[in-house]
Parts: C-alpha cells; structure tokens; sequence
C-alpha cells in the first residue's frame, strides 16, 4: 500500500507504517498545487495530513487514493463531502491529543487568573509591580462552564476538579454516565455564560459553530469572566471579543487558535486579536506535545494497518454506505 504523508508527523509513525509492509512517501511540504500533482503522480491509496487542506480539487484528479487520515481529531480541513464524492474514506483519530489540549486550557486558565504573560514581560522590561500583580482571584471553588463535552471536555474536567472548581457544561447530547461519573451538570448555554468564572470552547469548527461567541452571548457572561479557546478559530468573533474587553464587559481571553492563521509556509501572524489588552495568545499549539504526537502517530498506523489487512474502517467520517465507489 502507497502511503503520503503530507505533513509532521512523528518518526515513530512512519517506522510502524515502513514495518507494516507500506510504501512510504514523506513530504511535509507539499501544499496547494504541489500536493494535487504529488497525489496525481504518486498514485498513493492513502494520505496522512495534520493541518494541511484538502480540497475537492486535490481529491477529484488522485485517481488511485482510498483513503485519507487525519492525524488529529477534527476533518475540518477536509472537504468530506467531496471525498464521499469520489468514493474516497475519511478518518480521523479521535481522542489522541485530548490530555495535551486539556493541559494547556488549564494552563491558559492559571496564567489569566495570575497575569502570568503581563507580569513575565514586565519583569524582561525591569519592572517591579508586585502589589497590581497581588489580585489574582484563585481558581478553587470559581466555576468553569465546558462548551462541549468531548474527549477533551472530559478531561478538562477531571483537572478543574482537582483544583477543586465547580463544572457546569452545555452540549447539544446530554451525557448521564460522564455526568453520575464527574458529578457534574448540564445547564443550557446561556445559563453557563453566566454563572461561569471562565469559559471554555471545546465544540467543533464550521459553518455550525462560526461565531457561536458573538456580542450577544458575551454580554451574557461576568465582566471579570474569561474566555478560552483552544478548539477552532472562528468559533469567537474576535471583534466582538475585543470590544467587550476594552470596554470592560469581560476580563480577558486566551486563544490557541485564531480566525487568521498563517498558512504552513508562512511567518507572519496577521490577526490582530493577540494586541488586545488581557488577551493571550498561543501558536495553535494545543495538541502538540511529545506524547499527543506519539499517540497520533500510532493510532493513524492502526487505522492504515487495519484497512490494509482487512479493509475495515477505523474511525470513518463518512461511512461505506455513503461513499459511492
């Protein structure tokens, strides 16, 4: 089986799938049109991408491709419609990276609560503020509202409850058994807006989820409130965010992904967001740890190993029944 990779991915992985009996091409630059030429002439029956895009174009002229992983969770960055289309299969890997996304939302959380990043760079620019920087807040016994409660919304949830803060989530599908299990409760998104300390995104990206953060629900929220994003961008309306900042509707925000994000290539950070006052900002960095990587690569050889050895179906978007090949 011809397998591109078309993107990071971690040495483990492409070893296994070497070992696995696959041709293995690897090419974390292909972007655009080099990625549409590179699957027209490679002829590869599977491609492996993080955040590279795929487009229906790439998929209609790759006329030997089964199938495409997504070494992550979501398949935003893939047009899967298309992909069913063309009878190709979409797979992710759900769950791999969700400690590492949840470690940094609760990192963000102590760094907004203690100004970590504003009393880090007054102190590079030699100043001494101890008694403004004395006013933190403290996360016991605060309340931290879950948008969302996935894999990663899980285990936010178990490290906010070992600093003993209240949880609250919204989701679309109730779920009893993590609620009986974590003792917490599901309250109408509204509702969390406004009795949560802070708030953090755990939903998808898409036209379902743009600007589900928009000026109506942070009026909703506590003027010393923050909100968290390590999801999709887009999902907040930046601006909206912005206002209610600086006219202090709203504490301040962390952000690990952003509406304008450079593409792969790319050195320049355009989005204005990160210059707002009480705004942090990550470099879409929520799944990139040694150990989320690791977890990525193997279970994305599990899904190739599989689909060689069997043709079974780990993890498909788009299920064989839709796709018309």
């Amino acid at each position: 089986m011809k397998v591109l990779i078309a993107d990071a991915f971690d040495k483990s992985g492409i070893d296994a799938l070497k070992q696995a009996g696959c041709d293995v091409i690897v090419n974390p630059q292909l972007k655009d049109d080099a990625l549409r030429q590179a699957l027209k002439e490679t002829r590869c029956q599977a491609l492996i991408v993080r955040s590279t895009k795929v487009s229906a174009d790439m998929l209609k002229t790759a006329p030997a491709l089964e199938l495409v992983i997504r070494a992550g969770s979501g398949v935003d960055t893939i047009d899967v419609a298309a992909a069913t289309d063309c009878g190709v299969r979409v797979c992710n890997c759900p769950g791999t990276n969700s400690v590492a996304v949840a470690e940094l939302t609760m990192g963000l959380m102590i760094a907004l609560d203690r100004k970590i990043v504003d009393e880090t760079d007054d102190l590079r620019h030699g100043l001494w503020k101890k008694q403004e920087y004395s006013k933190a807040r403290g996360l016991k016994g605060r309340t931290l509202g879950i948008v969302g409660l996935g894999r990663i919304g899980y285990e936010v949830t178990k490290r906010a409850q070992a600093f003993e803060m209240n949880v609250v989530y919204s989701d679309v599908i109730a779920n009893e058994k993590v609620e009986r299990e974590l003792g917490i409760r599901k309250v109408p998104f509204e509702k969390l807006l406004e009795e949560s300390d802070f708030v953090t995104l755990h939903v998808p990206g898409g036209a379902e989820t743009k600007h589900m953060i928009g000026r109506e629900q942070l009026a909703l929220m506590k003027p010393t409130a923050f909100l968290i994003n390590c999801a999709r961008g887009g999902i907040v309306d930046e601006q909206a965010l912005a206002d209610a900042i600086e006219n202090g509707k709203l504490a301040g925000a962390a952000m690990d992904v952003f509406e304008i994000e450079p593409g792969a290539n790319e050195k320049e950070f355009k989005d204005p967001i990160p210059k707002v006052p009480h705004v942090y900002g990550t470099h879409h960095v929520g799944a990139s740890t040694e150990q989320a990587q690791a977890a990525v690569a193997e279970e994305t050889v599990r899904i190739v190993r599989t689909y060689k050895e069997s043709g079974e179906l780990l993890h498909c978007v788009n299920k064989p029944a839709e796709v018309l090949a």
